[in-house]
């Protein structure tokens, strides 16, 4: 088991060598994911993984919304009324 979770983590230190960190909702989502996990049944690694996995995707659908937010604000019609 040890040396299953030392060959993941040298995995994950060699892949975020590689790719720009973007912890948007990742960190949130692990944490929550984590504990979730462990008191599911020691499966906290895994809880951790998919709730970043989850944390990711709630980051980037709000950021999204956002966007799309401040295109719709930016469209939108003059006021021509008059005051």
């Amino acid at each position: 088991m040890r040396t299953i979770l030392i060959a993941a983590g040298a995995f994950a230190l060699m892949l975020g060598g590689f790719a720009p960190a973007e912890a948007a909702g990742c960190i949130k989502g692990a944490a929550v994911g984590g504990v979730a996990g462990h008191v599911a049944g020691h499966h906290g690694v895994l809880g951790a993984a998919a709730g970043c996995v989850v944390g990711r995707h709630n980051a980037n659908k709000s950021a999204r919304e956002a966007q799309q937010a401040r295109t719709t604000n930016t469209n939108a019609a003059p006021d021509t009324t008059d005051r």
